[in-house]
């Protein structure tokens, strides 16, 4: 397999609205596993959607198993999914692989509930809380052409320069 290159800010692609999987096949299962190996390559990535690759459809991964003493349902592989309730609201910084060189400050739900199919193509139904909704969440805008910067509490106050660590 080969780690797929990441779209950066302000490629079009990434404003793009996707379309819906309607067949879940070998291709692209091949497909999302060289997603998921793009995804792990990142330093920190818990999350990764088909648009920031240049595939322009509903299909994300998030895994926050690697964050301690969170809850989380492990590796997910959402295709098609819908958030159908959300509920509390707080603020959390975020980074992204397609915006390498800030982070920013984001409102959003704490809890939610969503529906997916997974790689069976399987209906499924999820409710995740705290760090993973937020995760879910901003991997989900993505299908939507949107990215954390256009969620920024205030454009001013609440975008970051990336700290780069030697």
């Amino acid at each position: 397999m080969a780690v797929l290159p990441i779209l950066t800010y302000p490629d079009s692609a990434l404003k793009q609205i996707s379309k819906e999987v309607e067949d879940i096949n070998a291709s692209l299962l091949s497909f999302i596993s060289q997603l998921e190996e793009t995804m792990r390559a990142g330093s920190g990535g818990v999350g990764i959607a088909a648009p920031q690759v240049g595939r322009i459809e509903r299909i994300a991964i998030v895994d926050v198993s690697s964050k301690a003493k969170i809850d989380q349902h492990g590796r997910l592989v959402l295709i098609n999914p819908e958030i159908s309730r959300w509920d509390g609201m707080k603020v959390g910084r975020e980074g992204c692989m397609s915006v390498p060189d800030f982070t920013g400050n984001v409102i959003r739900a704490d809890q939610i509930e969503l529906t997916y199919l997974d790689e069976r193509g399987e209906q499924q139904q999820l409710e995740a809380n705290g760090y993973e909704a937020r995760a879910i969440q901003h991997e989900l805008d993505h299908l939507d052409g949107l990215l954390f910067l256009d969620r920024l509490v205030s454009r001013h106050n609440d975008l970051f320069k990336r700290k780069v660590y030697k």
